[in-house]
């Protein structure tokens, strides 16, 4: 390269530099690289960690250690001098050897903050590379570690530092705790030994490869990054595949998945509290579009004779023929035992004309999402709640209001104050019915006390109990709304030791499915493209009630009554009053209520509730893969747990 060659190359790279600066000047953000000691503090970087020298991706690399000469490059470190100052000599060099043989091999200096570079030597080796398109670049790095906090990012960062000492890979950087455990889960690359060369070469190959293909189709213009899309893609595709699919085959496949990568790149998942088809107004796609006859799948884990999950899904599919009649043909489809029968199952419904399907048990939430980007134009909906698909769309009920009631019973009811309540996961949702059921005891008696026990957990609550004199209890709830069963809901220790039903929270699912069809059939029901939905319905909806006793006492039972009339029309609101959780912290001042996402995430429980949520590893192994989907801490789940 002449001189005159790398002059041009250089005012090139000025032109660069300066488009760069117009436009975030423009956005009325900081043109230039940001600064560490800006960010951090001076002195801060004394007791860096000195990592090595390694291959670092350079656009990894924000910023500068200090501010020095900031003003002389763009934030993407494009030069911004005049051709004649020293510093563009310095550069067009470095321009000089790049293109030559001698090549640039020195390293430049960095300091690692939070998985993001900041550069302290070798700005000038930085921007001539980075001109050129390159993808890597040598340096030795410093590592600055910030205090352990509660700070999502601060705990996602201290799970890459365990990444970090297996693989030494900076290429994927995550924000949020749990996905560096979920990458090494879905790639299936060791989790507990130093990767070899070949491991590292092939990881940095394959995830290049795929994030050619998320750039290529938009995914520049998302703030979600590319390994954030790429546990999405491997929920579907194995890892392996990366190294097979041509470059249209891989923008292919994620382009089957972009509705849900973009739903991923909204802030919150939708969750509806009120039933679909409650619109004022049709949409003009539902005014133009409102079909005859629709035709609606179910595929079951189980069955009908092995669980009673089933059954009342089952009923609910009744329900649905019953009120819909000539408008429907449903089909059941039962044994979706593992990922593979499911995903035959389903393959089986869409063949079968299925333009409906509903997947009854959240095990089914991962072969419905795979199946659901083959098949854009039917309509699946899983059995589950807070999951990210746009896909999928996931209905549960908020059980908490019938444990309000139920919990009023049992504090009117419990004759020495105590009353046991037997968990079932420490999953989304179920910390908010155990709060409504120790607050609704406290209506009632505010002497009563909530010893908690977990059926997740190894043991028998129930004879725990009752061996420690606890005479009424809540167990599991009532699956269907046909009669209440001894073994569920909330019960009474007689004298005699008989099992002596008061009442129970119970499901309604026909009248959900029933609601969903007819929303297709009016044209009314909501087709939300892109984002991320999630039914939670409520006692106002119908599809869930209270299943109270024939013989509880009068005053009890109207007690209930009004209660449950109250919740219906919204006038009573479990969660609408003071609550203290243990510890003393004050929850809720009494004025405000609780939002669907604090009580899908409530983590904590009342003052007057005597037990603890556990934690993962004290599960009993059967319910490990339901907290794994579910559960309120799963993205903290242990890699070796996960696979």
């Amino acid at each position: 390269m002449t001189v005159a060659e790398a002059e041009d190359e250089y005012l090139k790279a000025v032109r660069l530099g300066q488009k760069e600066c117009a436009v975030l000047q423009g956005k009325g953000q900081n043109p230039f690289p940001v600064v560490l000691d800006q960010i951090l503090g001076d002195g801060v970087s004394e007791g860096a960690q000195n990592v090595g020298t390694l291959e670092i991706p350079i656009e990894r690399i924000v910023g500068v250690k200090s501010a020095g000469r900031i003003s002389a490059f763009s934030a993407g470190f494009f030069p911004l001098l005049d051709c004649e100052s020293e510093f563009a000599m310095k550069w067009m060099t470095l321009c000089r050897a790049h293109q030559g043989d001698e090549g640039i091999r020195d390293p430049i200096i960095c300091y690692e903050y939070l998985g993001n570079f900041y550069v302290q030597e070798g700005n000038k080796r930085l921007s001539v590379l980075k001109y050129y398109g390159a993808i890597r670049i040598p340096s030795v790095v410093y590592r600055i570690v910030p205090p352990m906090s509660d700070n999502p990012e601060i705990r996602a960062y201290y799970e890459f530092l365990d990444f970090f000492k297996y693989t030494r890979l900076y290429d994927a950087l995550y924000t949020h705790p749990g996905c560096y455990i979920q990458l090494l889960a879905l790639t299936n690359l060791p989790k507990d030994r130093e990767w070899t060369e070949e491991e590292r070469r092939r990881f940095r190959a394959y995830f290049q490869y795929f994030r050619e293909a998320f750039d290529a189709l938009g995914g520049q213009s998302l703030h979600i990054r590319a390994e954030e899309a790429l546990l999405l893609w491997l929920q579907v595709h194995p890892f392996t595949d990366l190294g097979t699919l041509s470059g249209a085959q891989l923008k292919k496949t994620l382009g089957e998945l972009w509705e849900n990568v973009v739903a991923m790149d909204l802030p919150d998942l939708v969750v509806r509290t009120e039933a679909a088809g409650t619109a004022a107004k049709q949409s003009l796609f539902g005014r133009l579009w409102r079909p005859g006859h629709v035709n609606v799948a179910f595929v079951h884990q189980r069955t009908v004779e092995t669980s009673p999950w089933t059954c009342a899904h089952d009923v609910g599919r009744k329900h649905l023929e019953d009120a819909l009649g000539n408008a429907v043909t449903v089909r059941s489809y039962f044994g979706a035992d593992t990922a593979a029968q499911a995903e035959a199952l389903l393959e089986q419904a869409v063949a079968d004309g299925a333009e409906v399907i509903f997947t009854t048990t959240p095990q089914l939430v991962a072969p419905s999402l795979k199946v659901s980007i083959r098949y854009p134009k039917v309509r699946f909906l899983n059995c589950s709640i807070h999951m990210p698909y746009s896909t999928v769309r996931t209905y549960y009920s908020r059980i908490y209001e019938g444990k309000f009631i139920t919990g009023a019973i049992a504090g009117a009811m419990a004759d020495n104050n105590r009353i046991g309540y037997v968990g079932s996961y420490p999953i989304f949702g179920v910390p908010a019915s155990i709060n409504a059921f120790a607050l609704g005891a406290q209506l009632t008696n505010p002497r009563a006390q909530i010893e908690l026990k977990w059926s997740c957990m190894p043991g028998n609550p129930t004879q725990e109990f009752i061996r420690d004199g606890i005479r009424v209890i809540s167990n599991r709830d009532t699956p269907a709304e046909d009669k209440l069963h001894t073994e569920y809901g909330t019960y009474y220790i007689g004298d005699s030791g008989e099992f002596i039903p008061l009442g129970s929270p119970c499901w309604i699912w026909g009248k959900f499915y029933e609601n969903v069809i007819r929303a297709i059939l009016s044209g009314t029901w909501d087709d939300i493209h892109g984002q991320a939905v999630n039914d939670w319905w409520g006692m106002s909806s119908g599809v869930i009630d209270v299943k109270l006793a024939d013989d509880l006492p009068e005053g009890i039972k109207n007690l209930a009554l009004y209660l449950r009339s109250g919740i219906k029309n919204g006038t009573i609101d479990p969660f609408r009053r003071k609550i203290v959780a243990q510890g003393g912290v004050v929850k809720n001042d009494g004025i405000r209520t609780l939002g669907a996402e604090d009580l899908l995430h409530m983590d904590w429980l009342c003052e007057n509730v005597h037990g603890a949520i556990p934690a993962y590893d004290e599960l009993l192994p059967i319910s490990k893969p339901t907290v794994r989907l579910l559960g309120i801490y799963r993205d903290t789940i242990p890699v070796d747990d996960v696979t």
